[in-house]
């Protein structure tokens, strides 16, 4: 029973500090905006903690690397049992002591700067990774943003569509008492207007799925935006940029082409620490001893410079260059792998914008026309010439998700762009 108490305790606990760092969080505005749901997106996303882990950690070697040339002080004791010998004034057996050490490497000849080079350097690298995952979370956020308007313009279509097979449906049984509609007619009225309502129940979904995904990208899992405020349609430039100063942009400034040059770098200086890991090493010590035993060769107070030069590492030295250099060969190759992909994704986006040019006009010149035809059918209608206006306001819905589609495409696509580039984040690009 105490037990099963504590349990209790402890789940009331952690239910009241969830809800104290809910509070915290300011409320989703109604309607959202996709400026308002990258502000409000949590900083502590996952992507965001692992490469803010990857930098600590970078961080701590280079700490760990540049404590070898700090200053360290020991504490040694020694409890020793002796057998004196017979010319020894002192014949006390017990030769235990106690000492004091200070002692700083003073150089060691290449080793420690080519070590603090390479961890600074994969500091570097780290930093840059931080920036890549603050771009994507923010890609994340607004493809999950513009995925909730499209699956509710989906629905919409779908909504006019079941409607308009619904109304056929019902005609059609209608006209069928009236022996005017075949059985099998019937029936395919009936088809359509399960398929169109099987439809509009799977957009359904999708809408609730969708916006499940952007509060996941947010980091606000329980907070799902019921109305969302679509953006301002892109202003569409007449002429197309150009190729070769988008891919100059990128490959100069594309944060993980930026880290793995410093992971080159780093490797490079990995190897030289390597070499020089084994060399002579300078150090100076201080001491301050207190002896049980006193003898002429004891002393109270102490000090010198200490030269450690290692002679024979059993092969250790070749294989830490070995594998310093495989790692060095390793790193260069991601590079170019990475160079090479990057060319063809900037061509592949830089092509997309020309595409979704061209589609952004031709959905323009179709959405004039279902209008017009939207009020041509409004009017046959009222004259009960033709019954075709829910076909005529279900073009609209799909002119109209169509539309949408392209033109988030063309604000993802340019926005992919700025993150290859190294320039998505407004903070980044103050700086």
């Amino acid at each position: 029973m105490r037990g099963g108490s504590g349990w209790r305790l402890a789940a009331v606990a952690l239910a009241l500090i969830a809800q104290a760092i809910a509070a915290d969080e300011p409320a989703l505005p109604e309607p959202l905006s996709l400026a308002d749901a990258l502000a409000l997106a949590r900083t502590d996303l996952p992507q965001i903690e692992l490469a803010m882990a990857e930098r600590d950690a970078s961080a701590a070697s280079l700490a760990e690397v540049e404590a070898l040339g700090g200053v360290r002080l020991s504490a040694i004791g020694e409890a020793r049992a002796v057998r004196p010998v017979y010319k020894s004034p002192d014949r006390d057996k017990n030769d235990s002591s106690a000492r004091i050490a200070l002692t700083k490497r003073l150089y060691d000849f290449g080793y420690s700067e080519a070590r603090e080079a390479a961890a600074r350097l994969a500091g570097d690298s780290s930093e840059w990774g931080h920036l890549d995952a603050r771009q994507q979370a923010r890609l994340n956020i607004m493809q999950r943003f513009f995925d909730v308007i499209l699956a509710d313009l989906q629905f919409a279509r779908d909504n006019e569509a079941m409607a308009g097979a619904f109304i056929d449906a019902d005609r059609a049984r209608d006209r069928h008492e009236l022996n005017r509609v075949s059985d099998v007619d019937l029936l395919a009225f009936e088809a359509a207007y399960q398929q169109a309502l099987q439809l509009r129940v799977q957009s359904q979904a999708q809408q609730r799925a969708a916006r499940s995904l952007l509060a996941l990208a947010m980091g606000r899992p329980d907070d799902l935006a019921a109305n969302l405020l679509r953006p301002a349609a892109p202003e569409i430039p007449s002429a197309q940029p150009d190729y070769d100063s988008l891919l100059a942009a990128v490959l100069q400034g594309n944060p993980r082409l930026q880290g793995l040059r410093a992971q080159v770098d780093s490797a490079r200086a990995a190897v030289e620490a390597a070499r020089n890991a084994y060399g002579p090493v300078l150090s100076g010590e201080l001491d301050a001893s207190v002896y049980n035993r006193q003898t002429a060769s004891t002393h109270p107070l102490g000090g010198g410079l200490v030269l450690e030069v290692p002679l024979l590492t059993g092969g250790a030295k070749d294989a830490d260059v070995a594998a310093a250099r495989a790692a060095l060969r390793r790193s260069r190759a991601a590079l170019t792998a990475a160079e090479y992909g990057l060319r063809q994704q900037v061509l592949e986006l830089w092509l997309r914008l020309g595409n979704l040019r061209t589609r952004l006009n031709g959905l323009k010149v179709r959405g004039d026309y279902r209008e017009l035809y939207l009020d041509r059918s409004r009017a046959l209608y009222e004259l009960e010439v033709k019954t075709d206006l829910g076909d005529a306001m279900t073009e609209i819905s799909a002119v109209e998700l169509d539309l949408a589609q392209a033109e988030f495409d063309w604000v993802m696509t340019q926005a992919r762009l700025d993150a290859l580039a190294g320039s998505l984040l407004p903070e980044e690009q103050a700086k």
